[in-house]
């Protein structure tokens, strides 16, 4: 304590924010919905209600004539109990592939209407919302800086406000994230356009996060961007969404399609080149059949205030987890409420210039997936909201069918192995009901079967088949369509490889979540490289013994039966090595600088605003370092102003609201510990408490 400044800092002006200009965010009833009452009466397009029926009854053909087969191949006798269980494990899994194979076809046969940008002033001013929790300080502020200095370049930098809207709980990044806000807002025009607010108490996560922007300062702002802490957007592509949403009065939300960019990694490229190589074409299908009753991603998007604040107040859902307390995957069922209301909800999938940041490695996937696999799985509870638009249930439908897939999947390999087994070790009972010439059991017609896997195979990669065709098709250099094809076997084999372990993992976050397992919030690790092997180890060898124990068994069995599922397996026995191999940096730096495979026209060709982004980043961290600790903290006296006249007073902990973590670090202080010595939960509810703050300053922890 030697180090603490002893005089009380008088408080400043106050955190840098702008005056509140507030607008309500009621709590919307999820079991009644009085359709009179919607604030816009949406409009019908035929073309659109075409696309829909095709995409409808082409994949209902398509699952029937494959069932079909399918029932051919199982037939060959009588059907027993396990061919039947297999048969309906089938149906479903293919209709799901079948689905995404007929939206991606209608992408194809779409006809993309070329929209003209518009070159007049905006109206209205828009705010740009960028929530970040416990995130690398150095990259968002970048982030911010660039994006704001790109606008005023196009000449509508007075149209747009940035807030940083921090639910960050480590003291550390939390005192780096006021040192670097402050730095950059030293320059005027930043100064007038980023504001920075920090949640002292950071209730209902980002749900909370951006209703309290909207009720303290929405009134301001006819529309708003949401980021997510690794998202940029170009500023042309900001600008347009603000023009179409002046121009399209019924818009509530109007959702770009965010390119993956900045990945170093195995892992990061092969996602990233199969984002940008399929990805359009996936897009301009889903455009095509969504409507006006599209969907919502959490970020890229631009909301209309008014349609968000009165129609999306999301409650706390009763009951216990999963389907009970917060909406986690609160995106769909924004774009959902807001869809019920009236307002449309719309694909700009005509619209480049987004940009986000793919997980680096199989650990972060796989946590970013059990968040979403909770949030998804909590959308069964929610389907049958009052009031909702058929496709917005689809959508939910949709979220949670991407993790029950796994499990279905899984159960149909084992169902796979039984009816191997059965075959190989239950004899005929020629006599199963009475005297008859011809035994009965489980019989499948091979050679049928072989071209029915072929016909599930194409219908798998028609997307991806469709997907490249369209890409290379754009591209004039014979030599970069190689390197493109090539690219494409290098990621479908990272992905078949893949696979299986996400279906692991997947399926073990199915069975924890309807448990009552939860998944938790915290920071994503948007840059982490070569794991440790013991870690690796720790996470993955569940995956191997799995992998190794099916194939034992499978070999036991027959040996075709091994064969056949060799490409299921292969993924799990080398689950340990590949998740090191696709981790690895070096080998990603390879491919792209050496190999030249993955390689995206945004790496050709990188954006202006992610090397503005980078610069500014870099910048940033070769600058004085922020204080880390609380002593730092108390021995910089502008710092230490600064932190205490930037504590939001709204979000902070209200009088008589009982704060264990609190408690327990004032006793420890009092009874004489030094404040960096509590642990990282109490030093931050320390920090964030003005009244301890202050007596730590003067020196006084009395009780």
């Amino acid at each position: 304590m030697d180090r603490v400044a002893k005089a009380i800092p008088a408080r400043e002006a106050g955190p840098p924010l702008p005056p509140p200009s507030p607008r309500e965010m009621p709590i919307q009833n999820l079991r009644r919905f009085d359709r009179s009452k919607r604030a816009v009466k949406p409009s019908f397009d035929r073309s659109v209600f075409l696309a829909r029926l095709s995409l409808f009854g082409g994949t209902l053909a398509l699952t029937a004539w494959m069932a079909h087969e399918m029932y051919l191949v199982l037939s060959v006798g009588e059907l027993v109990a396990i061919e039947m269980v297999m048969l309906v494990l089938f149906v479903i899994n293919i209709g799901w592939i079948a689905f995404g194979a007929v939206s991606t076809l209608l992408g194809l046969l779409s006809t993309p209407k070329p929209r003209p940008r518009t070159k007049t002033p905006l109206r209205d001013r828009v705010a740009l919302l960028l929530p970040v929790y416990n995130e690398d300080t150095a990259q968002f502020v970048g982030t911010a800086c660039a994006t704001l200095r790109e606008l005023a370049e196009r000449g509508e930098g007075k149209s747009f406000d940035l807030f940083v809207l921090s639910d960050t709980n480590k003291a550390d990044v939390w005192l780096a994230e006021q040192a670097m806000i402050a730095e950059a807002r030293r320059d005027p025009f930043i100064a007038r356009h980023l504001f920075y607010r920090h949640r002292l108490k950071n209730r209902e996560r980002k749900v909370g996060n951006i209703s309290d922007w909207v009720e303290r300062w929405g009134g301001a702002y006819p529309a708003f961007v949401v980021f997510d802490a690794d998202s940029l957007m170009e500023a042309e592509t900001i600008i347009e969404l603000a023009h179409r949403m002046e121009a399209d009065d019924k818009a509530g939300l109007i959702q770009t399609v965010p390119c993956l960019i900045n990945g170093r990694t195995v892992l990061a490229r092969a996602q990233q080149f199969a984002a940008r190589v399929y990805g359009p074409l996936l897009a301009r299908g889903l455009g095509v059949w969504f409507g006006n009753a599209g969907n919502y991603w959490g970020h890229n998007a631009i909301i209309r205030t008014e349609a968000f604040a009165s129609a999306a107040g999301l409650p706390i859902l009763p009951g216990r987890k999963p389907f009970g307390g917060m909406v986690m995957s609160h995106d769909f069922v924004e774009a959902a409420m807001m869809r019920r209301a009236g307002w449309s909800i719309i694909m700009a999938d005509d619209l480049g210039g987004s940009f986000e940041q793919a997980p680096p490695n199989l650990m972060e996937l796989v946590a970013r997936d059990r968040r979403w696999c909770q949030g998804n799985l909590q959308h069964l509870a929610l389907i049958n909201t009052a009031g909702f638009h058929p496709l917005s249930r689809l959508h939910l439908a949709m979220g949670v069918m991407s993790y029950l897939a796994s499990p279905l999947w899984f159960l149909f390999l084992l169902t796979g192995m039984l009816l191997a087994l059965h075959a190989n070790l239950v004899p005929p009972n020629y006599f199963p009901e009475g005297w008859s010439l011809f035994p009965t059991w489980p019989q499948i017609d091979a050679r049928r079967a072989m071209m029915l896997f072929g016909l599930c195979m194409l219908v798998l990669f028609l997307p991806k088949l469709l997907g490249l065709i369209a890409f290379i098709g754009e591209r004039a250099s014979r030599g970069l369509r190689i390197r493109v094809v090539v690219g494409f076997f290098v990621e479908n084999i990272v992905s078949a490889l893949i696979a299986p372990v996400m279906m692991l993992t997947q399926s073990r976050s199915v069975v924890e979540i309807l448990t009552g397992a939860d998944s938790g919030w915290r920071a994503q690790a948007r840059d982490a490289e070569r794991i440790p092997w013991r870690i690796l180890w720790s996470f993955h060898h569940r995956h191997m013994f799995v992998g190794i124990l099916l194939a034992v068994l499978a070999g036991l069995i027959s040996w075709s039966l091994l064969a056949w599922m060799s490409p299921a397996l292969t993924g799990m026995i080398v689950a340990i090595p590949l998740a090191a191999f696709v981790s690895n940096g070096k080998v990603g730096s390879w491919l792209k600088r050496r190999a030249r495979l993955l390689v995206t026209p945004e790496e050709e060709h990188p954006p202006v605003i992610s090397i503005a982004a980078e610069a500014i980043a870099e910048e940033m961290r070769d600058r004085r370092p922020p204080p880390a600790t609380i002593a730092d903290l108390l021995a910089d006296k502008p710092a230490l102003d600064r932190h205490l006249a930037w504590l939001d007073a709204p979000t902070a902990r209200r009088p008589g609201e009982p704060d264990a973590t609190l408690a327990a670090g004032w006793l420890k202080l009092c009874d004489g510990a030094e404040p960096d010595s509590l642990d990282p939960a109490e030093r931050y509810a320390i920090l964030a408490s003005e009244p301890i703050m202050r007596r730590l300053i003067a020196g006084s922890v009395a009780l």
